[in-house]
C-alpha cells in the first residue's frame, strides 16, 4: 500500500524536476507571469493615466517624456502597453477554462458511452469544425451582441470540440484498461467512472491541449477586438489598439501599431513554451 501511494507522489516530483529543467517551459513561465503583473499591478507603476487624452501631445514620437510615443488622442502609448493585458488575461483564460470544461466533459461521454451518443456528438463536432473559429464567433456576437461575456462563451464553445476530440482519444484507451472493469466489476456508475476513474489518467493530454487553446484564445480575442466585435473603448487592449491605429502607419506614425503587436507575440509565445515543456515533460 505504502508503494502504491507514494507512486502518484514520485511522478509529481519527476514531473516538477522536469519542467525546472525545460528551458522553454521557464521561459514562457517567466513572459506570461511578466504580463500577468502587468495586469495586476500595472496602473499602479505607469508614468501617464492610460485613458487620459492629450490632444496638444498627439502623435508624438518615442522619446524620453513618452518612451513608446503617443497615439492620436495623446494618450501615452506605454502606458497602454503595460496595462493592455488586463482584458485578455481576464477573457482568455475564462474562455479556455470554459471550453476545457464542456470539451472534457464531451470527451468522457462519448468516448465512455461510444455507440449513438459518440457518433450523434461526433458528427455534431465535425460540422462545427468544419466552419473557421474566427466565423462562428463574430456570427455568435452579431446575434448575441458585444460584451466580455459574449466573447468568454463563444470562444469557450468554439474550443470545446477540439478539446473534447482530444479527451476522446484518450478515454477509448483507457476504457479498456484493468482498473475500468474492476471499477465496473465493483458496479460503480457511469459518472464514477468517467470522472473519478478514468479522468485523472487523461488529465495530462487535458493539460496540454488547454494550454495550446489559451493561447488561441488569446489570439482570438485580440482578432475580435481588432475586428471591432471583442472589448470596446476606451480599454487599452492590444487588439482594439491596434484596429484603431493601424492605419497611421502608412503616414510613418509605426509607433502606434508596433508595441501593442510585439506585446500579442510575445503573450503568444509565452503560453506556447509553457505548452511545449508541459507536452515535453508530461511524454519523458
Amino acid at each position: 500500500m505504502t508503494s502504491i501511494a507514494a507512486a502518484p507522489h514520485a511522478r509529481r516530483k519527476e514531473l516538477l524536476a522536469a519542467l525546472l529543467r525545460s528551458g522553454s517551459f521557464l521561459t514562457g513561465v517567466i513572459i506570461v507571469l511578466f504580463w500577468i503583473a502587468c495586469a495586476l499591478f500595472g496602473r499602479h507603476f505607469v508614468p501617464y493615466d492610460p485613458l487620459a487624452e492629450d490632444i496638444l501631445d498627439s502623435l508624438a514620437q518615442p522619446s524620453a517624456q513618452h518612451w513608446f510615443g503617443t497615439d492620436p488622442l495623446g494618450r501615452d502609448i506605454f502606458s497602454r502597453f503595460i496595462v493592455g493585458s488586463r482584458d485578455i488575461l481576464t477573457v482568455a483564460p475564462l474562455a479556455t477554462v470554459l471550453g476545457t470544461l464542456i470539451g472534457t466533459a464531451l470527451g468522457l461521454l462519448t468516448g465512455y458511452f461510444r455507440g449513438i451518443v459518440d457518433d450523434v456528438v461526433s458528427r455534431l463536432f465535425e460540422a462545427f469544425m468544419a466552419m473557421p473559429t474566427i466565423i462562428v464567433a463574430l456570427l455568435a456576437i452579431v446575434a448575441l451582441g458585444t460584451s466580455k461575456t459574449t466573447v468568454i462563451i463563444v470562444i469557450g464553445l468554439a474550443f470545446a470540440p477540439s478539446i473534447a476530440r482530444t479527451v476522446r482519444s484518450a478515454v477509448l484507451s483507457e476504457r479498456e484498461l484493468d482498473y475500468v472493469a474492476a471499477a465496473k466489476l465493483r458496479r460503480e456508475n457511469a459518472a464514477h467512472i468517467m470522472f473519478v476513474e478514468i479522468l485523472p489518467n487523461v488529465l495530462p493530454p487535458v493539460v496540454v491541449e488547454s494550454t495550446v487553446r489559451l493561447s488561441y484564445a488569446i489570439f482570438g480575442v485580440a482578432t475580435l477586438s481588432f475586428l471591432g466585435f471583442g472589448l470596446q473603448p476606451p480599454s487599452p487592449d492590444w487588439g482594439l489598439s491596434i484596429s484603431a491605429n493601424y492605419g497611421m502607419i502608412a503616414g510613418g506614425y509605426w509607433w502606434t501599431v508596433l508595441f501593442d503587436a510585439l506585446a500579442i507575440a510575445s503573450l503568444v509565445i509565452g503560453v506556447n513554451l509553457i505548452a511545449d515543456g508541459l507536452h515535453g515533460a508530461l511524454d519523458a
